[in-house]
């Protein structure tokens, strides 16, 4: 409100629903007080008029999130659903589509024939085409599984900056050997020179290379253009850090960049997180960070071709929040005219020039050092006033493929239809039904195994009427109404399930049949086609009992479906003798018996005089079974004999131990075999001998092999199982290895588990089987059986033990193997074979043998391969370099220079000078030298309380940070690019035991999920 007297005051507050009640305490202070106050009376000062108070309010309302908004109608455009922490995503994703050029060049990628899950490129159109036909927010969970990511990784936030970088390298190598080859290095590639140029010689090194993106580094700047200078100032390499100019030698120089080209569309990373060695962490930037709406790079250009290198900004994408995490949005002005929008996830809004550029400079000059605005710029996309027109294109529908449009629309049709089902899912229920096709083959109790029948699945109304299922089903199948009749199978209390008649039950619902049970199974009576004008038997529910016939062959042991039989009351039970002579072609003379399948475990035999009505219990459904009984059976002489076994029949899956991924193979067992004729069946199926198989029992926790099965086991198969647990599960499981030697033989000896070491220093493990009173000598023979050495080595073998990257012991040929002991019970000691180097092999009366170890800063974080060194007495520091590099051959001559050589003794570090000699007495105690020769001195003692040579070198670390790689699946969880810029001064070295035992990595302090 504001008057003639000039008193204004103006209230700027954030209102929402959950603080909904912040007024102003007071207007203006009234000096006389209100009633001796003439001039707030004085209606021609403005204030009171009718005795009204006149007020002017302004209010401006953000887009509301969690309720209905129209993006669409009041922007034009649509947001990006979150799926729980893909914001940074979003605004990648919106900041890409609107690049038209790029859009287009998306649209035209060849994915026919791609597959739907998997096919980034495809999920990729799919985002973009819906972002620009749909109404309302569009979602991105195809397009993160096509990444192979799981549900979790969509709640980790990840980098921006690597995130679009390699969804980039993969749109561009989609899009090679196609008419839109080549779109992306043409509108984000520019060019860089990183140079060295000495400063006293004429000697300069140049490289150009290729960028995406520009890192700036924001610290201590306050502009884009200070940043600029900051990033082409060149580095002065002096004193100890000179540059080594080949033929010049070391020299002082200058190292730099220089541009030469800026993309089209130019993407500059505001480096806002780096690591803080104080904290010991990554921390944000939140200092105050100019960027302009117009942006001129004509200084930074090396060589000026003409072109203009103005830029218009594009996009600002903002971040909210902290190191540990927090919120992406993105500004856009999709037509570079001015108009900004904000894409907050599914909300698109409109924002003004302030709201999108001056709002997300960081920190203020009024704010205190310990308050800072965490909402800021993190990265700004800037395209090139004069390619303005080519990047950014019109883009409209027709300009889709069609391919792709009919597709999307398709998917759309598919994905509504399943909704609606879903929505409608409790009116419906499920029917399986089944003809006599499953019954034929199946060896079981009951009529068929539901799991492997395959039945024809209907999804019918509740409410539908039985006769509204015989016509669907009879239509379906291509049978007229009156030629299928439905069973219901029924679960009875002896737990087996038989079909029941439905007759006269034809006007019930399906529910009500179902007895509210889903789904329904049912037995499909199908008419012969051969004769249809037969037409299907003739059956009365109050005359007629429905029987299932099965046929035992006892020659073959097999079990055979015949056919189904109504008798009356008045039948007699021999009468079924006859159906089975007609279908399987046996003569009237031979003698058949009867039984009835009752339930699992019991078998009734039947007196084929009797009438039907004389038996005590006859129910639809029953299953009869007719054997011979003029003929032995190999197995079982009865069909009680077989369905008394089949309960001890047991599903047994066999995998290869050595094989992690083999998926096996299934045997039907029977439980009460022994373990010789289990190994007899494996042998046949893996084609060996029952003898060179070893078992294994699956560890309780894990999927993998555990303890080996004694051959001499002497239960059952059923007291194998049950003797680890493994007593109701199915199927059973069990592993083998396959063996070289008989298992008796084999459980004979020692599984002595060590290393192979070859020349290049690769580890290999190796199980040796061993006798307990054999040498070294003789075990190094058994691992010759499974190494491949060295056509040029000396042919000859040595066994160390290695602990925490150091060697301890080397052992002498004629120690046995009985008498070998850790020196130290810890999982880190690990024995490791090796070739004896050719030059160690003939020592002389002044040579001996030195342990060597690498470590980094300190010599307790020992890593890499440990080994022995041949030195003669009074060699010199020089020569052992020297001869040493010589065996580091993928060690450049450059990178060991930087080895540092130290001796070390009873844990103290003494460095070596290049006038240091080596002598025994430095590495070998006296006591030692009196019992042995020095170049026998380091067999068979502890080396790990001896003097050692210590290797000090940096331990380049692996990507330990993390990748991206597409497919499958796309996972990382810090920026890779962040180890160069944030590499603390201190790493720590972690031991990680590899599967030779014997390898260590790097741990950095700076790590960032972000």
């Amino acid at each position: 409100m504001e008057a003639v007297l000039g008193i204004s005051t103006y209230l700027i507050d954030q209102y929402n629903e959950k603080v909904s009640d912040l007024g102003l305490g007071q207007f203006f202070v009234v000096d006389k007080g209100w009633d001796d106050d003439e001039d707030i009376k004085d209606p021609a000062k403005g204030f009171i008029k009718d005795n009204k108070i006149n007020l002017k309010i302004e209010v401006a309302a953000d887009a509301p999130h969690g309720v209905h908004w129209d993006s669409k109608k009041y922007t034009g455009y649509v947001g990006l659903k979150n799926q729980g922490a893909t914001c940074y995503m979003n605004s990648v994703l919106q900041t890409l589509y609107f690049t038209s050029q790029l859009r287009k060049a998306v649209y035209k990628m060849p994915t026919d024939g791609d597959d739907v899950n998997k096919s980034v490129a495809l999920a990729l159109q799919r985002v973009f085409y819906e972002l620009q036909t749909s109404d309302c927010a569009v979602a991105t969970k195809k397009l993160t599984k096509s990444f192979g990511w799981e549900a979790l990784d969509s709640f980790m936030q990840h980098d921006v900056q690597e995130f679009c970088r390699v969804l980039l390298d993969h749109m561009e190598n989609k899009m090679k050997g196609t008419c839109v080859e080549g779109t992306i290095p043409k509108l984000l590639e520019g060019k860089v020179c990183s140079y060295i140029s000495c400063m006293n010689v004429d000697y300069e090194s140049k490289r150009s290379e290729s960028f995406f993106d520009i890192q700036l580094n924001i610290k201590g700047k306050r502009s884009v253009i200070e940043s600029f200078k900051d990033y082409i100032t060149p580095e002065i390499l002096e004193g100890d850090n000179k540059y080594d100019a080949g033929t010049y030698g070391l020299q002082d120089a200058k190292k730099g960049t220089k541009f030469q080209k800026f993309p089209p569309v130019l993407y500059l990373q505001l480096m806002r997180f780096q690591y803080d060695p104080l904290m010991d962490m990554n921390v944000k930037i939140n200092d105050r960070y100019e960027f302009p709406e117009s942006l001129d790079l004509s200084e930074f250009i090396e060589e000026p071709t003409g072109e203009s290198e103005k830029f218009s900004l594009y996009a600002v994408l903002v971040h909210s929040g902290d190191n540990h995490g927090g919120h992406y949005v993105a500004y856009i002005s999709p037509e570079l005219n001015g108009k900004w929008f904000k894409f907050d996830d599914d909300v698109v809004s409109k924002s003004t020039r302030t709201e999108a550029i001056e709002n997300n400079f960081g920190g203020s000059e009024e704010e205190s050092v310990n308050v800072r605005h965490c909402t800021n710029a993190y990265m700004l996309v800037y395209i090139k006033e004069a390619q303005k027109e080519n990047v950014l294109v019109n883009i409209i529908d027709d300009d889709i493929p069609l391919n792709l449009t009919s597709f999307f629309e398709e998917e759309k049709r598919e994905e509504a239809l399943r909704r609606k089902e879903k929505q409608e899912a409790h009116l419906y229920m499920a029917v399986e039904a089944v003809t006599d096709d499953p019954f034929h083959g199946y060896q079981g109790n009951d009529l068929l195994n539901w799991a492997t029948a395959r039945p024809s699945i209907y999804r019918v109304k509740k409410e539908s009427s039985v006769r509204d299922l015989e016509e669907l089903i009879a239509t379906n199948m291509g049978y007229p109404v009156e030629g299928i009749r439905l069973w219901v199978f029924q679960s009875r209390a002896n737990s087996t399930i038989r079909p029941a008649p439905i007759e006269n039950e034809r006007d019930k619902t399906i529910w009500e049949v179902a007895e509210k049970e889903t789904p329904l199974k049912i037995f499909v009576e199908t008419l012969d086609q051969s004769n249809p004008a037969k037409g299907l038997m003739p059956y009365k529910k109050d005359e007629h009992n429905i029987i299932f016939l099965k046929y035992f062959d006892v020659m073959t042991d097999t079990m055979y479906y015949l056919t189904h039989a109504f008798l009356s009351a008045d039948s007699c039970i021999g009468d079924v003798f006859q159906y089975a002579r007609d279908k399987i072609g046996l003569a009237a003379e031979i003698p058949l018996a009867l039984y009835e399948e009752v339930h699992a475990g019991r078998t009734d035999e039947l007196t084929p005089t009797k009438l039907l009505g004389e038996m005590e219990e006859v129910f639809d459904g029953d299953i009869w079974v007719v054997q011979r009984t003029d003929h032995t059976g190999k197995f079982h002489n009865t069909v009680d004999d077989y369905f008394r076994d089949l309960n001890n029949r047991i599903s047994v899956q066999f995998c290869d131990k050595n094989n992690p991924g083999d998926p096996g193979f299934h045997v039907v067992l029977n439980q009460k075999m022994t373990y010789n004729e289990v190994a007899e069946v494996v042998a046949n199926c893996i084609d060996t001998e029952p003898n060179l198989i070893q078992f294994f029992k699956p560890q309780s926790h894990r999927d993998i092999a555990g303890y080996a099965i004694k051959s001499h086991f002497e239960g059952t198969l059923k007291d194998l199982f049950i003797s680890y647990g493994q007593r109701n599960k199915s199927p059973k499981k069990l592993f083998y290895l396959r063996l070289h030697i008989a298992i008796t033989e084999l459980e004979s000896k020692d599984h002595f588990r060590c290393t192979w070491l070859n020349k290049h220093r690769e580890e290999t493990v190796l199980s040796l089987y061993v006798a307990k009173n054999v040498t070294i000598a003789e075990l190094l023979d058994e691992a010759k059986k499974q190494i491949e050495l060295s056509p040029d080595g000396s042919g000859r073998l040595r066994l160390l033990e290695v602990y925490s990257y150091r060697i301890h012991r080397v052992f002498s040929n004629t120690v046995s193997y009985h008498n070998i002991q850790p020196s130290m019970a810890q999982q880190t000691t690990c024995y490791r074979v090796e070739e004896i180097p050719l030059e160690e092999t003939q020592l002389g009366p002044k040579d001996f043998l030195i342990p060597v170890a690498h470590f980094h800063q300190t010599i307790f974080q020992c890593f890499n391969h440990p080994f022995l060194f041949k030195v003669t007495e009074e060699e010199s520091l020089q020569s052992v370099r020297t001869r040493m590099m010589e065996r580091f051959k993928d060690i450049s001559e450059k990178e060991f220079e930087k080895y540092k050589f130290s001796l070390i003794t009873h844990g103290r570090m003494t460095p070596l000078n290049d006038d240091f000699t080596f002598n025994s007495s430095d590495f070998i105690t006296n006591v030692d030298k009196d019992t042995k020769a020095i170049n026998e001195a380091h067999l068979d003692v502890f080396l790990h309380s001896r003097p050692w040579l210590g290797l000090e070198h940096a331990l380049k670390p692996p990507n330990v940070l993390g990748t991206l790689t597409w497919r499958n699946p796309l996972k990382y969880t810090t920026n890779r690019s962040q180890w160069a810029v944030s590499e603390p001064p201190e790493t720590r070295i972690v031991e990680h035991i590899s599967k030779g035992g014997c390898q260590h990595v790097t741990k950095a302090n700076a790590s960032r999920v972000q």
